[in-house]
């Protein structure tokens, strides 16, 4: 398979003493190595969008991260304010009580609540946090994602107790189709786990390892 994989990678710096000095690195890195989008916390949001202005590389940020647990009205204010802001995709955390629940119709409110706050100028994506779910709920979530509009599902926050398996990557995609992004993300950290990734159906890998997995070398992080 030929893939450029550095076109497929969201640039991600997530963890909460994250620094500016750090945000300049990563979206320099971004813009040396053409990727996708950076990933930062929406605090960060406009500082990025300033940096890579008149740049291909998209601006992602994070909505009710990482615990999915705040209410879809809240979701869809933080989405407004960071789209405002500069972002452009949005990755908003499902209410995993409520999935657990069986509450659907509280899942896709909440999902809908985001994409109807991003539809005409950000791209969403749902993250499940597959580390807790049973195979039934990751395809209940990902045909609620579907149902409520999303652009993308992704397997996890990289904040819980797992991050993104071939497996469910597989299970996802087979889930929403072929129309449908599928982005992995938590613990892919070199060449060879990306590309499984994408040969699973991943069309977007979310990593702070970036420039390891474009160099075909190994990172040690956790994202």
């Amino acid at each position: 398979m030929s893939v450029n994989i550095g076109s497929m990678i969201d640039h991600t710096a997530l963890k909460p003493e994250t620094s500016k000095s750090q945000i300049e690195t990563l979206c320099a890195e971004a813009k040396e190595y053409k990727f996708a989008s950076v990933c930062v916390n929406p605090t960060w949001v406009e500082t990025a969008a300033a940096l890579l202005k008149g740049t291909e590389v998209k601006v992602c940020t994070v909505i009710g991260f990482p615990l999915g647990a705040s209410t879809p009205e809240t979701k869809a204010f933080e989405t407004g304010d960071a789209i405002a802001k500069g972002a452009t995709e949005v990755d908003m955390v499902i209410n995993i009580g409520a999935l657990k629940d069986k509450n659907d119709e509280l899942v896709e409110r909440d999902i809908r609540a985001v994409v109807d706050a991003a539809k005409g100028k950000a791209l969403t994506k749902v993250i499940i946090e597959s580390c807790l779910l049973t195979d039934e709920e990751k395809v209940r979530a990902c045909e609620l994602s579907v149902k409520a509009g999303a652009d993308f599902v992704k397997t996890s926050t990289g904040f819980s107790t797992g991050g993104a398996t071939v497996e469910d990557i597989a299970l996802m995609r087979k889930t929403v189709g072929p129309d449908i992004g599928v982005k992995a993300s938590g613990g892919v950290r070199d060449r060879a786990g990306a590309m499984a990734m994408v040969e699973a159906g991943a069309t977007r890998i979310g990593a702070s390892a970036g420039i390891a997995i474009v160099n075909g070398e190994t990172s040690t992080s956790d994202y």
